[in-house]
């Protein structure tokens, strides 16, 4: 039985893990007959958004202990992962990547990335294991695989651009769809960077879930 390391930024799409993204992965590796174990760093978030008015608080969560309420409290912290247990790996998108994960959303482009989670990424590609990469986190590739990388976000210039800028080859593709990278063994696809429902987000998690377990040894 295949098992997959998703990677959770907390919980919550203005903060963290874009939660229906984050429950749908975990929903389609369940239906492809495999198992996961859910990761997130054990650090204070960047910021907590209130979800009702969209304004930044003055409280102070961690990115770990918010995550456990999508995992229903079956997480790990992200220095415990052994990239070694493991067949493929797997982000699901929300802001937390760009604030938490790393500060693409303050410096875009000139942007750094949490060293611990940039280690382990970096292992999974050395590994060969398969991963995917979901909404705002193909952001993250170039760092992972380097110069060529290809990579979706949907069709947002500015993002894209971004990722260009990165070194990475942006390629444009609609939300039930997705952009695989052969010679990285990489999978993305623009969920809520173009979903305006749950059930568009649903049909590109689900190709993206069901090709990353496919190349998977």
């Amino acid at each position: 039985m295949k098992k997959v390391a998703v990677l959770l930024s907390g919980a919550g799409f203005n903060d963290g893990a874009e939660i229906n993204e984050a429950v749908l992965t975990l929903l389609h590796i369940g239906k492809q007959g495999a198992t996961y174990q859910c990761f997130a760093p054990d650090v204070e978030q960047m910021d907590v958004v209130n979800h009702v008015s969209g304004e930044t608080t003055q409280e102070k969560r961690n990115v770990m202990t918010e995550a456990a309420r999508i995992a229903r409290g079956d997480i790990k912290p992200l220095n415990e992962l052994n990239v070694k247990e493991f067949d493929a790996l797997i982000l699901p998108g929300g802001y937390g990547v760009a604030k938490n994960f790393c500060d693409f959303a303050v410096n875009g482009a000139d942007m750094t990335v949490n060293e611990q989670l940039l280690e382990i990424l970096k292992e999974f590609a050395q590994e060969r294991k398969p991963a995917g990469y979901i909404c705002i986190s193909p952001v993250l590739l170039p760092y992972v695989y380097g110069e060529g990388v290809h990579a979706t976000i949907g069709n947002d210039k500015e993002t894209a651009n971004a990722i260009e800028k990165m070194g990475g080859t942006h390629v444009e593709c609609p939300v039930d769809d997705i952009v695989l990278d052969d010679a990285n063994l990489v999978v993305t696809t623009p969920a809520y960077m173009l979903a305006k429902s749950v059930a568009d987000a649903d049909k590109g998690i689900g190709k993206l879930v069901e090709k990353v377990l496919y190349m998977a040894a």
